[in-house]
């Protein structure tokens, strides 16, 4: 009979749960108010709404916004990002790095989006709690806020993408956020998370190039998947790869500088 409460409990809450509706009007966290946006007129490129925050903590920071334009065909390169969680390292938050022929870079990370004073959970994001969100932002803001506020790891992975798979992959990210501006849809713990997506979009270019299994699931080894799969460089062995790839320490010395990019990346 108790199984039976349980199972009687437990379907009421997902039942509950299935027939909330995603919404992009709520009381958003301050950082998270903006949801990015892009067109491409003629391989002319504008991103609205790239986050541009600097910290003083995880929760006291200035919030800055700017356009970015630019041609498509000056967009490099896309670099894995892996900032594994402190207290649960085979759980890491994953991103995607765009680099141009500038030197420039723009972050696309996959996130909750957060009401005000609310903090993320792992059961609740089975629950239809949290909305899903795209921060396409300036690459200190993402990269410090999780080495120098959450004092994550950060391990930052060049591909092995071309620059028109780059540029092929930039837009299948764009697109989705313009999507997620008009059609919200739920953040789901294992189902449509940062990875999950980050999946979904190399699949979109490489069909059944990504097979979901634990590597996906448990996403502190998708680094190690990323590269059996031969998406990143393979002429050593994935532990030296992985020692050179850690930035934490370049990050926190360089916030501050204009040429942060440059510089995490001289290691």
């Amino acid at each position: 009979m108790l199984c039976i409460g349980v199972a009687a409990a437990c379907a009421l809450v997902f039942s509950g749960c299935a027939s909330i509706i995603p919404n992009n009007a709520r009381n958003w966290a301050p950082d998270q108010t903006r949801l990015p946006s892009y067109e491409n007129v003629g391989g002319k490129v504008t991103i609205h709404n790239v986050r541009n925050c600097r910290y003083a903590s995880s929760d006291n920071y200035v919030i800055q916004y700017y356009d970015k334009q630019f041609n498509l065909s000056d967009i490099q390169s896309v670099d894995f990002i892996v900032a594994p969680f402190n207290d649960t390292p085979a759980v890491a938050h994953t991103m995607l790095s765009f680099g141009l022929a500038s030197g420039d870079q723009i972050v696309s990370s996959v996130e909750i989006r957060k009401e005000a004073d609310e903090e993320y959970s792992a059961w609740k994001g089975f629950l239809n709690q949290y909305e899903l969100m795209y921060v396409i932002g300036d690459e200190r803001d993402i990269i410090n806020l999780s080495s120098n506020e959450y004092k994550s790891d950060v391990y930052l992975y060049p591909t092995i993408a071309t620059p028109q798979q780059s540029q092929a992959l930039l837009i299948d990210v764009l697109e989705r956020a313009n999507q997620l501006a008009v059609k919200p849809e739920f953040y789901n713990t294992v189902t449509n998370n940062c990875t999950t997506n980050i999946v979904r979009h190399v699949n979109d270019l490489a069909p059944d190039k990504v097979r979901y299994n634990y590597k996906v699931l448990l996403t502190g080894y998708s680094d190690s998947y990323a590269y059996e799969l031969g998406l990143l460089d393979q002429s050593v062995p994935f532990e030296e790869l992985k020692k050179r790839s850690l930035i934490s320490e370049l990050a926190e010395k360089y916030e501050y500088d204009p040429d942060f990019s440059a510089k995490i990346r001289r290691r």
